[in-house]
């Protein structure tokens, strides 16, 4: 516990854990707003067949999901960039425990950041969505609770994500270029990849296949508790990953 509570006062001490939440927040909600608007005419004209109001609230965690991973990369590389890692390695030398508590306190930073954002878009989305007279979802509707939950765990998922490639590269810089390649990159690339790779990578790739989890009406061969599942499953190996590279280096 005592670990707990000293990465708690480090997160919560530095100005740029509330500015990367407070980012997360708006630019997540903003980002869907800018898609909703950008369609709402040709929706009042003719509405898609495979029309998912719920799905639509949540475009903008393709950008959040970049500052919800700073986050927990923020939460090591600001101690290699400043050496106090060495002196927190000294006072914990257990080093396994000490990455764990980071992940228990990123996880949570990243569970309040992630719960207003997802909230707050589906419910901005809803009201423009309804002003304009097309239809909308609601909390009762069949899926959409496990969607919004959905959407929350890919957030925080995204920002243990983070910690692992800041640890593993000691740098924000080099973290956030990893981010960036496995959340827009590879996506990106995936429809131009010839044959079976094309297909596999623009299907169960992580975070493509865990942004299938979010939606209520989709075109998806993963069903929504297996993308989930796939993008949970490749965050524990990468943070697996890290506890052996912080276990096996120096510092």
């Amino acid at each position: 516990m005592n670990i707990l509570a000293s990465e708690w006062i480090k997160v919560r001490s530095v100005h740029s854990t509330w500015v990367l939440a407070a980012s997360t927040v708006l630019v997540t909600v903003a980002v869907s707003l800018l898609g909703i608007s950008g369609l709402l005419a040709d929706w009042v004209t003719e509405l898609p067949t495979d029309w998912d109001p719920t799905g639509i609230s949540f475009k903008g965690i393709l950008v959040g999901q970049i500052l919800a991973a700073m986050l927990g990369v923020q939460a090591i590389s600001g101690e290699y960039a400043t050496g106090m890692i060495t002196t927190t390695l000294t006072i914990t030398p257990k080093r396994w425990v000490l990455l764990s508590a980071k992940a228990g306190v990123t996880a949570l930073v990243a569970l309040a950041t992630s719960v207003l954002a997802v909230v707050t878009s589906f419910a901005a989305s809803q009201a423009v969505l309804g002003a304009t007279g097309l239809p909308t979802a609601s909390l009762a509707d069949p899926d959409v609770l496990r969607a919004l939950a959905c959407a929350v765990l890919y957030l925080v998922l995204s920002a243990v994500l983070g910690l692992a490639f800041g640890t593993i590269t000691r740098s924000s810089s080099g973290a956030l270029s990893i981010v960036v390649t496995i959340a827009l990159l590879i996506p990106a690339l995936a429809p131009g990849l010839p044959g079976a790779i094309g297909d596999f990578a623009g299907t169960y790739w992580p975070t493509t296949a865990g942004q299938a989890a979010y939606t209520v009406v989709s075109n998806s061969p993963v069903l929504p508790l297996m993308g989930i599942a796939v993008m949970t499953v490749f965050t524990l190996y990468s943070f697996i990953a890290a506890q052996l590279v912080l276990r096996l280096r120096d510092v």
